[in-house]
This record gives structure tokens, C-alpha cells and sequence, in this order.
């Protein structure tokens, strides 16, 4: 049999049945549950320490009406690096690479910023649609234009997402193909690959992190343009 190494990005099945659900379940299972003491072990106080200054970080350009999204966008951004991370472990499945699951991610929360601003203020968010001191001739043009970059957004987020992490798991199978086929071959360029492999898999695991990171941030921001 030919190797396909896009088999990887396919949906584990057992038995005829999709185990996608359990492939987005597994991360919020490794999680550590809080403690009843007054005082929480390391990895609790780690973990919420780094939770606190993440929340920070992302609330504090937005308005009083937009923290409520906190819990929300916390939760999305650990989820998201868990399955990322979660991803770059063998014989496992990364739902991130699937553009289906990012775009059901990404369409109803922009949706829900989009009608929250609609709401609050709606002449504000229709002043988006155009530039204020627009020649007349160029109204209409850049009306369509802006109106397609709104409508685009959700796209571009399931579809960065979605493209970091395929061409960064494709490289590394590449490099750890290209490895074992060498050892045999030639050694010391075998332990060459070895290393950039070895070098490449921190540098996804990185690419992880960041890409939940991105995903997150660019939702508030279109919350910030809303509240």
C-alpha cells in the first residue's frame, strides 16, 4: 500500500464509529480539578497564575461589557492549545486540523460579536463598512469591499489555524520519514535530520501554543470593535 501522509489528518474510527468525540473530550479529562484546601498545590497555583495573567492581557484594551466574554475566551484559548499540543503526541488525532471543527468555532463567535455590536451600537458598527473622509465616487466600492473583509474573517481564522498546524505536522512526518530511511544509509546525516527534527518539534510545539493564542486574540479584537 502507498503512504498517503495526509492519512493522518483523517478521523480516527473504531468500530465504524468517529471518535472525534472523544478526541475533544480527552483534554478537559487532563485538566486538574480544583482543590477544597485554602491552599492549592504547584501545578493548581501554576496553572491558575498563568490563567490570571493571560485574562488580564486579553480584557484590558476591552470595554466593562466585553469581560463578560472572560470565561469564554479563557476556556476556548486552553482548549485549543490542549488539542494542539495534544496533537504532536504518537498514534493520537489533532481536531484542529480539521477545517470543519474551526470554522464551527470561528462562525458563531464572530457571528455573536457582529449582532452584539449591531445592538449596542449600531451606527458605529455600520461606520466600519466606510472610512470616514471616502471620496463619493469610491463609496460603493469600498462598501462591497469592507462588507466582504467582515464576512471573510471567520474563513481566516478557521483557515490559519487550521493551515499551521497541517503544514507543520506534514514537515515533521517528512523529516522523521526521511530519518529512518537514512540511519541506514548514511549515519551522520541521518543524526543531522535527527537533530532539525528534534528542533522543528519544539518549534510546533511553539506554533501550537501561539496559533490557540492568535485565534483567541483576534476574536477579541473583533469584540473590541463591538462593545
Amino acid at each position: 500500500m502507498a503512504l498517503n501522509f495526509f492519512d493522518q489528518f483523517e478521523s480516527p474510527v473504531l468500530l465504524g464509529i468517529p471518535l472525534m468525540a472523544v478526541a475533544l473530550t480527552c483534554p478537559w479529562i487532563l485538566f486538574p480539578n480544583p482543590t477544597p484546601q485554602w491552599l492549592s498545590n504547584r501545578l493548581l497555583t501554576l496553572q491558575n497564575w498563568l490563567i490570571k495573567v493571560y485574562t488580564q492581557q486579553l480584557l484590558t484594551p476591552l470595554n466593562l461589557p466585553g469581560h463578560k466574554w472572560a470565561l469564554l475566551f479563557t476556556s476556548l484559548m486552553l482548549f485549543l492549545m490542549s488539542l494542539n499540543i495534544l496533537g504532536l503526541l504518537p498514534y493520537t488525532f489533532t481536531p484542529t486540523t480539521q477545517l470543519s471543527l474551526n470554522m464551527a468555532l470561528a462562525v458563531p463567535l464572530w457571528l455573536a460579536t457582529v449582532i452584539i455590536g449591531l445592538r449596542t451600537q449600531p451606527t458605529a458598527a455600520l461606520g466600519h463598512l466606510l472610512p470616514e473622509g471616502t471620496p463619493p465616487l469610491l463609496i460603493p466600492i469600498l462598501i462591497v469591499i469592507e462588507t466582504i473583509s467582515l464576512l471573510i474573517r471567520p474563513l481566516a481564522l478557521a483557515v490559519r489555524l487550521t493551515a499551521n498546524l497541517t503544514a507543520g505536522h506534514l514537515l515533521i512526518q517528512l523529516i522523521a520519514t526521511g530519518t529512518l530511511v537514512l540511519f541506514s544509509l548514511m549515519p551522520p546525516v541521518a543524526l543531522l535530520t535527527a537533530t532539525v527534527l528534534f528542533l522543528l518539534t519544539l518549534l510546533e510545539v511553539a506554533v501550537a501554543l501561539i496559533q490557540a493564542y492568535v485565534f483567541v486574540l483576534l476574536l477579541s479584537l473583533y469584540l473590541h470593535e463591538n462593545v
